[in-house]
């Protein structure tokens, strides 16, 4: 069983969690998080 989604962390000053990862088509709406690409079979 995978990890549930759920909505970004943030800091305590209300900015996004450095630590997380968007992928590339959700880049969009995180452009401050790095984007996180998985190689085809992980």
């Amino acid at each position: 069983m995978g990890i549930k989604p759920g909505p970004k962390r943030k800091n305590e000053d209300g900015t996004p969690d450095k630590r997380q990862r968007v992928r590339p088509e959700t880049k969009k709406k995180h452009p401050k998080l790095k984007e996180h690409n998985h190689e085809k079979g992980d």
